[in-house]
């Protein structure tokens, strides 16, 4: 299996007003996700805030964009996502699911919402107790498949940032109670904080992605019996570097973060299978 990640991408509305928004935004969003799109993938996954503010506008837009290409596209609710509506209204817009998961005979996929409802103070992660139930049923009917989940929001105490006020899953939710459960391998991806970093605690990994409007890039995931294989893919051509600046610069509800980019060992990674190692 392949999968294709995109972190946050901010699709944003423009001010008419000021000279040459609009077609800086559509020259770095048409060439980024023409990129994203191109890539051969069994699933393109965006980890959350796709949209700036979740307005129909923005909604409506981006998907014609990634609908250019035949491909399955899974959109993970972010808290940019759910500013303007509730979520009922974008699941509505997108056709997307809140929570879900797809079982194959080799993973099991997890897909969270992790996103508060139009909760401008707070832009911290949040599951009620429904979804960490279902999440928990689950992790334990996977058995010792590998798991590889996606939330928007990082686990609290794991990636870079996410110790920080509002960078995480709420610390009041004892999201290891649940992973602690998982037999074998688990992958955590997500999104939020800007950043890139790949962290490892007990059977875990844990994968951050950074914003595409600071760095250019999405990650490949490929599954095989022996590894997760977890692959950067860079791209700095003149539409992107040359558009962005003017999106950094005009964009409400957004800071551009300039060192995004972590080292090599915070953007790539090779997890074994257990399964491979200790065969039975």
């Amino acid at each position: 299996m392949k999968l294709v990640l995109m972190g946050d991408l901010h699709y944003h509305e423009v001010e008419e007003s000021i000279q040459g928004w609009r077609e800086a935004r559509a020259a770095f969003y048409e060439a980024l996700l023409e990129r994203f799109l191109v890539l051969d993938a069994d699933f393109h996954i965006s980890l959350g805030d796709l949209t700036n503010y979740g307005t129909t506008g923005e909604l409506t837009e981006v998907f014609e964009l990634l609908r250019r290409k035949e491909r399955n596209f899974i959109h993970v609710l972010g808290n940019h996502d759910l500013y303007a509506q509730t979520r009922r209204e974008v699941l509505e817009i997108t056709g997307g699911k809140r929570y879900h998961a797809i079982e194959t005979d080799e993973v099991t996929l997890v897909f969270l919402d992790t996103a508060k409802e139009m909760d401008h103070a707070d832009w911290g992660g949040w599951l009620d107790d429904e979804q960490l139930q279902w999440l928990e049923e689950v992790v334990q009917a996977s058995g010792s498949k590998p798991m590889l989940v996606f939330g928007h929001h990082p686990v609290h105490q794991t990636t870079t940032r996410s110790e920080r006020d509002k960078g995480s899953i709420h610390p009041s939710i004892d999201m290891w109670r649940i992973l602690r459960q998982k037999e074998g391998v688990g992958v955590y991806f997500n999104g939020h904080t800007h950043v890139e970093s790949i962290v490892q605690q007990e059977n875990w990994t844990f994968v951050q992605l950074p914003c595409c409007l600071d760095q250019h890039s999405f990650r490949v995931v490929e599954l095989s019996e022996q590894e997760i294989r977890v692959t950067a893919v860079d791209y700095d051509d003149e539409q992107l570097t040359v558009h962005a600046p003017t999106l950094h610069g005009h964009m409400p509800h957004f800071s551009h973060t300039p060192n995004a980019r972590g080292q090599a060992n915070e953007r790539e990674c090779v997890i074994p299978c257990l399964t491979a190692l200790n065969p039975q």
